[in-house]
């Protein structure tokens, strides 16, 4: 079987992109986990919280700089074999944390495991986009996006509860069998998936020359820059305002099922009323990061329910760009994606290294209203140009999504 026969119809219908879902599900998993478990990690590298943050500013900028020429080396290669290739890696990386005693030696293991991501999420929106059934290309990227969801919801939760139980490099080692878990699924369900529209690097001046583009990987940057500079020090920011370790894991279960709200929210609005699911989410982000010291300070359910907001915003905004970037760039998607996953882990690791600078200096007080200050500069522009031009994206940037990179993709 190929993606061209495909079943229309059914579960079977749905297995391959169940299968991807299980994947990001994996991915996300181990690229957030640091979030819950920098103390941990800090203390049995007999480094300061600060620098140990770094470890997530070295990965986001390995997949930052990687993305685009791993994209471009492995644009030929039948995805079904690609998709393998790079859990079966992933999983090594995992399993070798467990020998892991210095912040090198992690550094080493975590940049093997940003290879993997480099190319992982390059082809995977278009991977999603494809395996689909026809006329479902929404609700398959919805699919995919769940599982980064459920990965906030009870992967980086779950796992940061285990790495206080068992210890943090047996939370890793976790996840790695979870990886070769999902390499027997997806080796199960994916068919053969030629590459199909990668784009070369031919297409790239192209791509640069379109303005929604242009605009959207900026908004990218600098909201993902802001979203970081706060969300990677949540634990250290609420055990300054004196949370217990149950409570950080309960925030972190609140942002991720926050998640799902904006999941839905984003699925139904995104095609018909792109300017709103971008603008509101990002005001929303900003006020909550804003207002987050203060929330924690006021007590344990204002927290939640700011968290609560926060979440759903940040996802129904990813759910956004990524829209954006298929509607601009449906000719060359993989190309486009890995451009806008590259920037997006510039924003993740320029993000976690900012809260180290000004944590350091400053203590963890401001960490978060300096996040604000960040995802306020793209509401803003979003704001300003959606009051003058009635759009908040610019031209090119609402196409309706059947007539995109679904349009309708091959089958």
């Amino acid at each position: 079987m190929t993606d061209r026969t495909l079943p229309q119809e059914g579960l079977r219908a749905w297995l391959p992109v169940l299968g991807l879902a299980f994947a990001a599900f994996t991915f996300n998993t181990s690229e957030f986990l640091p979030v819950g478990l920098l103390p941990d990690m800090a203390a049995g590298l007999s480094e300061t919280v600060s620098d140990t943050g770094l470890i997530i500013t070295g990965y986001a900028w390995v997949v930052a700089i990687m993305s685009l020429p791993l994209t471009l080396l492995t644009a030929k290669i039948e995805r079904r074999k690609l998709l393998l290739g790079l859990i079966a890696v992933f999983a090594l990386c995992h399993v070798v944390v467990l020998w892991t005693n210095t912040f090198e030696s992690l550094l080493a293991a975590r940049i093997g495991v940003a290879f993997t991501h480099s190319v992982f999420w390059s082809i995977m929106t278009p991977l999603a986009a494809r395996m689909a059934p026809r006329g479902k290309r929404a609700v398959g990227l919805a699919a995919v996006m769940g599982g980064t969801i459920v990965a906030t919801v009870l992967g980086v939760p779950i796992g940061t509860q285990l790495g206080h139980f068992f210890g943090w490099q047996e939370a890793f080692c976790v996840i790695g069998a979870a990886a070769f878990a999902c390499l027997v699924l997806i080796w199960a369900v994916l068919p053969e998936c030629p590459s199909n529209k990668a784009g070369s690097l031919a297409a790239l001046p192209g791509l640069l020359k379109r303005p929604a583009l242009l605009q959207l990987y900026f908004l990218t940057a600098v909201t993902v820059l802001g979203q970081f500079t706060a969300y990677s020090y949540v634990s250290p920011i609420l055990a300054q305002a004196g949370y217990g370790e149950s409570d950080v894991v309960t925030v972190l279960l609140v942002f991720g099922l926050a998640g799902i709200l904006g999941t839905v929210v984003s699925t139904k609005t995104v095609d018909r009323f792109t300017s709103a699911t971008l603008t509101v989410p990002l005001v929303v982000i900003a006020l909550s990061l804003a207002f987050f010291n203060t929330a924690a300070n006021l007590g344990y359910a204002e927290l939640l329910v700011l968290t609560l907001f926060w979440g759903a915003a940040m996802t129904t905004v990813c759910m956004a760009f990524q829209t954006v970037v298929l509607n601009v760039a449906s000719d060359a998607a993989d190309i486009a994606v890995s451009l806008y996953s590259g920037i997006f882990n510039i924003g993740i690791g320029t993000g976690a290294f900012t809260g180290s600078l000004i944590s350091a200096r400053w203590g963890f007080d401001p960490v978060a209203s300096s996040g604000a200050a960040f995802v306020a500069v793209s509401a803003v522009l979003c704001l300003a140009l959606w009051v003058t031009t009635k759009s908040a994206v610019l031209p090119g940037g609402e196409k309706p999504a059947a007539s995109t990179a679904g349009e309708e993709m091959p089958h």
